[in-house]
């Protein structure tokens, strides 16, 4: 892979690396982990304004996260690739072994 191809690489990892970090985003993540969902039910579940988890959804899209199609009124999201989940199973791991860290500190003191 050329210097410009893997400069490229590392744009789009970071593109959707950006469209994922929000807390709201990964909670939209983590519900979708089930099936697919409409705008209504994320809202919802999320306890957040339609328009806000629409503008939230937008964004995954456009990176490429989830699809959508229609059904009437009603527009249904789901997660384009499911292994994004093991990226938050990596993290949940990351924290983990953190606060394992923190803790060892603390005892230390």
């Amino acid at each position: 892979m050329t210097d410009k191809n893997k400069q490229l690489l590392f744009e789009k990892q970071a593109e959707i690396a950006k469209a994922i970090a929000h807390p709201l985003r990964i909670a939209i993540i983590h519900f979708l982990k089930d099936g697919e969902q409409c705008v209504c039910d994320i809202a919802e579940h999320t306890g957040s304004e339609r328009s806000n988890v629409s503008r939230h959804l937008s964004v995954m899209v456009n990176a490429g996260v989830l699809e959508y199609r229609k059904e009437g009124l009603k527009v249904i999201y789901k997660l384009k690739y499911v292994c994004i989940l093991d990226f938050f199973s990596c993290v949940i791991k990351v924290i983990k072994q953190q606060a394992k860290d923190n803790e060892k500190m603390l005892r230390s003191l």
